[in-house]
């Protein structure tokens, strides 16, 4: 069945990277749109990067700081985070078209 399981996530001072991986089982995860999202304290799901063939897409506040990649040989999905900031801080989530989901990894980014 399909499984989906993110690690990466962890405690990081502000101007700090993290990258997340969100490991794919029960299917191959170079053909269907992947996306990570985030859910802060308070506030609604958000769509932070997708990617979908070749193409990506971000968020307006993550561009130019985050990048979205998958390693089709280990069949999982990353999300390197670079320059973050404490508005950042969120469970992030893997998913397969909104369908699949995976657990979530806590990012907590502090001094």
């Amino acid at each position: 069945q399909v499984q989906l399981v993110e690690s990466g996530g962890g405690l990081v001072q502000p101007g700090g990277s993290l990258r997340l991986s969100c490991l794919a089982s029960g299917f191959t995860i170079r053909l269907y749109p992947m996306s990570w999202y985030r859910r802060a304290p308070g506030k609604e799901r958000e769509l932070v990067a997708g990617i979908s063939g070749g193409r990506t897409n971000y968020a307006e506040s993550v561009k130019g700081r985050f990048t979205i990649f998958r390693d089709n040989y280990k069949n999982t999905m990353y999300l390197q985070m670079n320059s973050l900031k404490p508005e950042d801080t969120a469970v992030y989530f893997c998913s397969r078209q909104e369908s699949y989901w995976g657990q979530g990894t806590q990012v907590t980014v502090s001094s």
